[in-house]
């Protein structure tokens, strides 16, 4: 990994803790890594224990995330949530493109443009996803999809704004399923991103930009993947969920920054 970047290890808590449960285990993630400072680390609880888990974090050098939210300022958007609101109970951080989002709620390439356009433009840091399906690798469409997917949800952006922007790479196939990608496979698809990212924005705004690996990190595989050169963090889904589980993965991430 580059000096120029800082690991970030994110926790995307996804349809889990209610609000209660959400500042417990924020209360004792803090209590085990929330002071340290060669890692930057946030989770993204649900929307209802977004304010709980805030008031937590307070006196902490974690970062607070939001799992999605809406292109629009404000409007007739019944069951969303803007950037704006976000912004209000100190979200820095927002994850937009997630395979999820992508498979279950229709999300496509466009909207997710939009959405990382509309974080930008309000000040908050966007966790844009990319990925490919089990069918795309076998079929060795890999690189075309990332391609396709990293130039259309960014289209628009410009270098300067890009300080601001990570991108995460989670292969589907490897996501609550228990398979990995090898740290050399990732740490392809991951350089593939750079190259891309480099031809959209220049090399030295490519240079500054983390990109997170999210497909199944946990403690066993952690210190492989995170040594590669273009891995600079983890998105991190089930182990973000146990705090021993995801305090073990910013240790990882240090003891490599050191």
């Amino acid at each position: 990994m580059s000096n120029s970047r800082k690991y970030l290890i994110a926790g995307n808590w996804k349809m889990n803790c209610n609000a209660g449960e959400g500042a417990a285990l924020a209360s004792e993630i803090v209590a085990e890594v929330g002071q340290q400072t060669d890692v930057n680390v946030c989770f993204c609880p649900a929307f209802t224990a977004l304010e709980t888990v805030s008031k937590e974090l307070s006196d902490s050098n974690i970062a607070l995330g939001a799992q999605n939210m809406h292109f629009e300022a404000s409007g007739a958007y019944t069951g969303e949530v803007s950037a704006e609101m976000l912004r209000h109970l100190f979200v820095s951080y927002v994850i937009l493109g997630h395979s999820e989002r992508r498979e279950y709620f229709g999300e496509t390439d466009v909207v997710v443009n939009q959405k990382t356009r509309a974080a930008l433009a309000a000040n908050l840091k966007p966790i844009v996803c990319v990925g490919e399906s089990l069918e795309q690798r076998e079929a060795d469409e890999t690189i075309a999809v990332i391609k396709t997917q990293v130039e259309a949800g960014l289209a628009g952006v410009t270098a300067e704004e890009s300080e601001a922007l990570v991108v995460a790479y989670e292969p589907i196939w490897a996501i609550g399923t228990g398979k990995t990608a090898t740290p050399e496979m990732a740490e392809a698809v991951h350089l593939e991103i750079r190259n891309c990212l480099a031809g959209l924005l220049g090399e030295e705004a490519a240079g500054k930009i983390r990109i997170l690996y999210g497909g199944s990190m946990k403690p066993e595989n952690a210190d492989a993947l995170l040594a590669q050169e273009n891995i600079d963090g983890g998105l991190i889904g089930g182990a973000s969920l146990k705090a021993q589980s995801f305090a073990s993965l910013v240790h990882s991430a240090a003891k490599l920054a050191q």
